[in-house]
């Protein structure tokens, strides 16, 4: 165990944490400079389309360290954005020690904050490593002050490399060798395994990634899950190379897998405990704390045939994606789906994309909203997160949203378009200081509703790219919200209703009308698009009625014989209308959609 070394690379996003695992497999020789490509721990095809990591993967690595000794090195590379947080405390349950990665030319930013705190509440052992030095714009130095003064790590800690280019990396992994501890733990003891991730595979059923704290688990052993008391026969254990590679035996202070023919997806609970059913520990381990969801959608499959479809994607993407939630929804306009809950906007075009890859289902989304808790005369409290149960207007007798804490870091150049684009959002309560030289860190109290949208795409291109941003949930604050309906000849379609603040309400309704304006096609009689709150219309936009040349076969003549067809045609149009109902293609749900982001 003490050639062991478990440790997570963390950093706020575009700092190298992906580059850097790179380089460390091609330094310890697990693949050949003909097989190597960029990204190697990205698996997923929208990972490397979007140069984002959204999946924490591990990887174990032998490294034979300056002393002659080789080492076993179980590196988790984890993801930047503050949409996928939960992965990376998952993936720091498992370690004993991060790398916490600062860019050389941008300094600290706000995930970095974030990430070191998450690192410090798992008591994990933490080596600073300046990165990107090879950069012309690089201030190692700066840098290195900052993290003394800002974060007080310990100076002598430091590592500086590039690891685009490879400088200083070896360097960097004889220094995890003399930073980080090994594990403890006790093989002989009863087994304890703590899951921390899960995939699918279809031909072996769930693919668990454990990370073993005491005892042994070999292949045909009878395990035991803690928290709903299912037991399964081991099929195979083994750790994580560039492919799975099966092992006689996982013991304890190692990382690995284990498939054990589990088909019931809901088995398998990232944070629960394995044990041997015959010789079982104690008591579970303490797991992770329950996720909060931040964004609701409703999902629904373009043809009704994919319902059960999409139920079964859902639950195999909700093991390999802990902070997924689901439950049955249904709409007059779009049939049954499933109401889902995101920890942001960049979660859920991830999650709509996933499911239209991986699983070849087309999908509908509604408009994301967040949670609101309405208070009514009769004293009852009920939270909403769908439109469709907004309680009748005259029982409400207040309604309040929740509120986030933004962090955002910038330089001193954009603090006035940064303050601006906070009191559109209507943002309160701000505060700014100066943590080095040139570089503000603001921070502002905002809705979240204003925030899921395209807060985080407006302040990068405000910013010209170098503000940073992050957030908490801190409140819940009583607020004039509507709900703004959406009228398409005189039917209302529940799909497209959202809450939102009334000084906001005309604008929506503006922008939505417009965009189904231009998405449904036009039809034999005139049709009315209206956004509504209440009885109330507030915007209205009229796609104009096909026509067709009645009077062409009038030549000449009195006018009253044109005007006779014209009269006849607007009757039979009228007549029509009545009847009529207008199909609103797929495209027109997304338009809506987009006009918000």
């Amino acid at each position: 165990m003490n050639k062991i070394r478990n440790f997570s690379i963390i950093a706020h996003i575009d700092h190298g944490k992906s580059t850097l695992a790179d380089r460390m497999i091609q330094l310890c020789d697990m693949v050949t400079d003909r097989e190597f490509k960029d990204q190697m721990l990205d698996t997923m095809d929208i990972e490397r389309e979007r140069g984002i990591t959204i999946k924490s993967q591990t990887i174990c690595l032998p490294f034979k360290a300056a002393d002659g000794k080789t080492y076993i090195f179980n590196l988790v590379d984890t993801p930047g954005h503050v949409d996928f947080s939960y992965e990376v405390s998952r993936a720091l349950s498992s370690c004993e020690g991060a790398l916490l990665l600062i860019d050389a030319a941008q300094g600290i930013e706000a995930q970095t904050l974030a990430n070191l705190y998450l690192a410090m509440e798992n008591n994990l052992e933490i080596i600073p490593v300046i990165n990107k030095i090879d950069l012309p714009a690089a201030e190692p130095e700066k840098v290195a002050a900052q993290i003394e003064e800002d974060l007080g790590l310990d100076g002598a800690a430091i590592q500086m490399c590039s690891a685009k280019t490879g400088t200083g990396v070896k360097e960097l992994l004889n220094a995890i060798v003399h930073f980080l501890p090994p594990p403890q733990g006790d093989p002989e003891k009863p087994l304890e395994a703590l899951i921390f991730d899960a995939s699918y595979d279809p031909y072996r059923g769930t693919v668990i990634s454990v990370r073993i704290i005491n005892g042994t688990v070999k292949t045909g052993d009878q395990i035991l899950f803690m928290s709903n008391g299912a037991d399964y026969r081991v099929e195979d254990v083994g750790v994580f190379h560039l492919r799975r590679e099966s092992r006689p035996q996982l013991s304890a202070g190692e990382i690995g897998f284990i498939i054990a023919g589990v088909k019931t997806v809901s088995d398998t609970r990232p944070g629960d405990t394995i044990t041997l059913k015959d010789r079982p520990c104690a008591v579970a381990l303490p797991g992770f704390k329950e996720v909060q969801q931040v964004v609701y959608s409703s999902l629904y499959p373009v043809s009704t045939d994919d319902y059960e479809d999409l139920a079964s994607a859902l639950e195999k993407l909700k093991l390999n994606d802990a902070a997924l939630t689901f439950q049955k929804d249904s709409s007059a306009a779009l049939g049954f789906g499933f109401r889902c809950g995101f920890l942001g906007l960049l979660h859920l075009e991830v999650v709509q994309e996933r499911l239209e890859r991986e699983f070849d289902i087309s999908l509908i989304l509604t408009v994301p909203t967040v949670k609101y808790i309405f208070y009514l005369h009769d004293k009852t409290v009920v939270e909403i997160d769908n439109p469709s149960y907004f309680p009748d207007p005259g029982s409400i007798a207040r309604i309040e949203e929740p509120f986030i804490k933004a962090t955002i870091h910038i330089p001193e150049r954009y603090m006035g378009v940064v303050m601006n684009l906070c009191m559109e959002r209507r943002g309160e309560n701000t505060k700014y200081h100066y943590p080095m030289p040139g570089r503000i860190e603001f921070t502002c109290e905002l809705p979240l509703a204003e925030v899921i949208y395209d807060f985080y795409d407006k302040l990068k291109s405000v910013t010209q790219g170098y503000g940073s941003f992050d957030y908490e949930l801190i409140d819940y604050r009583t607020s004039d919200l509507v709900k703004l309906d959406i009228l398409v000849n005189g039917e209302q379609v529940d799909a497209l209703s959202q809450l939102t603040h009334r000084d906001r309400a005309r604008e929506r309704g503006l922008k939505a009308c417009e965009s189904l304006k231009e998405e449904i096609p036009r039809q034999m009689f005139k049709i009315a698009i209206q956004a509504a709150i209440g009885g109330n219309v507030i915007a209205r936009e009229n796609i104009s009625a096909l026509r067709k040349d009645v009077t062409a076969k009038c030549y000449g003549g009195d006018i009253s014989r044109k005007r006779k067809l014209l009269e006849k045609q607007k009757a039979g149009k009228k007549r029509m209308k009545t009847v009529g109902n207008v199909e609103i293609p797929q495209r027109a749900f997304l338009a809506v959609l987009k006009s918000d982001q």
